[in-house]
């Protein structure tokens, strides 16, 4: 599966692009920046995405080993591990410097994206967003997909998020089964913490979810969605791929070895 979904050219103008608008869906509580390193931290969510620096140009790799030095003070004094999200905006000499460092690499994900057709959405069933946050956030505790302890941190992203979001929940039996977060910035929607409950997996839940989320933003005059999925999970793939998704590009994260 890995050299199937193998993109022919990466365009850096489209990775830009969706770069900056998944900054803006799943925004980090503080974004300081060194050159064009975004340095993104979030002391109430541990998400690789909202505690990571963030290099978004290809050129930029001047004075290196000092401004690592400085975003590994930032990680320390907000008890983080320093990790770098390797995108293709990421200089090749910093790649280099890694690779000769010893850091290592992990968390490879792919970046997925899909055109919103009349036909693609032709089977998809009404279902609103929840209007209260904190009736989202129970449902994906209880299906597993949230930790209880991160719930403030959850909430305070999920309130952080300037472009319209809806927050999804799919019952069945009046039980909360699966849930998702869709994110719609411009004609551009981006779809987050797509989660089914371990226990009814496998009949057709997070389908049927979401096609409802991408209807609801295709119907706010979204033209594509995009999401991000890691690339060990080849259920989701394969959900993805019959959705008609398909790669963009492809990130993984870096750290340096452990003293």
């Amino acid at each position: 599966m890995q050299g199937r979904l193998q993109p022919r050219q990466i365009l850096l103008p489209t990775v830009r692009r969706l770069e900056a608008v998944g900054s803006r869906a799943w925004p980090a509580a503080s974004v300081h920046y060194d050159g064009v390193w975004a340095i993104r931290l979030t002391n109430g969510h541990p998400a690789k995405r909202l505690n990571s620096v963030n290099p978004l140009d290809p050129v930029d790799h001047g004075n290196m080993l000092e401004r690592i030095e400085r975003a590994a003070q930032r990680f320390a004094a907000n008890d983080r591990p320093l990790t770098f999200r390797m995108s293709p905006l990421a200089s090749p000499q910093l790649t280099e410097h890694f690779d000769a460092q010893g850091w290592s690499r992990f968390g490879e994900s792919l970046v997925m994206q899909a055109e919103l057709s009349e036909e693609r959405l032709a089977a998809a069933a009404p279902l609103l967003p929840v209007q209260e946050m904190d009736g989202f956030i129970s449902a994906a505790i209880k299906i597993g997909n949230v930790e209880p302890a991160i719930r403030p941190g959850l909430s305070a992203v999920i309130s952080s998020i300037q472009p319209e979001r809806g927050l999804f929940v799919l019952e069945d039996e009046g039980l909360p089964v699966s849930t998702a977060i869709c994110v719609r910035d411009g004609d551009l929607s981006g779809v987050f913490e797509v989660a089914t409950d371990e226990r009814v997996r496998g009949q057709g839940h997070a389908r049927r979810l979401l096609l409802s989320a991408l209807k609801w933003a295709q119907q706010g005059g979204a033209k594509r969605a995009w999401l991000q999925v890691e690339a060990a999970n080849t259920s989701a793939l394969r959900l993805y791929e019959t959705l008609g998704f398909s790669e963009v590009y492809r990130y993984h994260y870096r750290q340096p070895p452990k003293d």
